[in-house]
């Protein structure tokens, strides 16, 4: 059936104590999924975890990993499906690489990158996909951003790992849709978060101007002319995770308010 409850599916949610982790969490549990919640701050997850709703058919859980150590991303992955039982539902979600134009990043500034992102990607992937394969079910999200398809300016590393993260995703797809898996790409425009505050900050900064100014600009290079809530791009995220999605796979899918389309 073809419906958009995520009762009775296991759903681990990355970088969720804050911004659009957080709303996947809560609008998953919401939905009537069982909700682990994995970042790298202790105190952040428990409040979260305390936020997300339940019935008497939820157990939420957390893992606490750093996304920069991605050995142990995959062990404590795999531990807690040993405890718990499979998961339906992976959502890589992981801060963005410092600002800066690229012709001043150093190799390392990459090699950090692609670990956070690639290479914890793949590992929790391969550590889902049985448990997923073995249901007959499983959903791969991860957020990216609209830079996949139009690189923004002064983000240089960020453009290069979330495009390879972009390419990952959509070659796995094409490998694992036998198997039940889809893997799609959602790709948040501007969306107010702690994020997207700090870029605007050092924005105004690099150009000697104020963030008010900056965010007036911003918004007016969109059609919708505001900005996206976390909670917009996690309702997007519950279509992607839920039966309903179930021939949706490959794709990037931006969440901006018609600002890549007026370009």
């Amino acid at each position: 059936m073809l419906t958009y409850s995520l009762e009775g599916r296991n759903a681990i949610v990355c970088g969720s104590t804050q911004g659009i982790g957080r709303a996947c969490a809560i609008e998953f549990a919401r939905l009537g999924a069982a909700v682990t919640l994995m970042a790298r701050n202790a105190d952040g997850l428990a409040k979260v975890l305390a936020e997300l709703p339940r019935d008497h058919k939820q157990t939420h859980r957390t893992i606490e990993a750093d996304f920069g150590d991605w050995k142990a991303v995959q062990q404590k992955a795999a531990s807690h499906i040993a405890a718990h039982g499979p998961i339906h539902i992976l959502v890589n979600n992981t801060g963005g690489p410092p600002a800066g134009p690229i012709h001043e990043a150093q190799p390392d500034d990459f090699l950090k990158a692609m670990s956070q992102h690639i290479a914890c990607n793949q590992v929790l992937a391969q550590t889902v996909a049985p448990g997923m394969r073995d249901a007959k079910y499983g959903r791969i999200i991860n957020i990216i951003s609209t830079s996949v398809l139009m690189p923004i300016k002064g983000l240089g590393v960020s453009n290069t790992v979330r495009a390879a993260v972009a390419n990952w995703a959509r070659t796995l797809a094409a490998e694992v849709a036998p198997l039940g898996i889809t893997v799609n790409n959602l790709l948040p425009g501007y969306t107010r978060t702690a994020r997207l505050e700090s870029l605007i900050k050092g924005r105004a900064s690099r150009a000697g101007s104020t963030p008010e100014e900056v965010e007036r600009d911003m918004i007016a290079s969109v059609p919708a002319k505001r900005f996206g809530s976390p909670e917009e791009i996690a309702a997007v995220a519950a279509f992607l995770a839920s039966p309903a999605a179930s021939y949706v796979n490959g794709v990037n899918l931006p969440v901006d308010g018609g600002r890549l389309a007026a370009m």
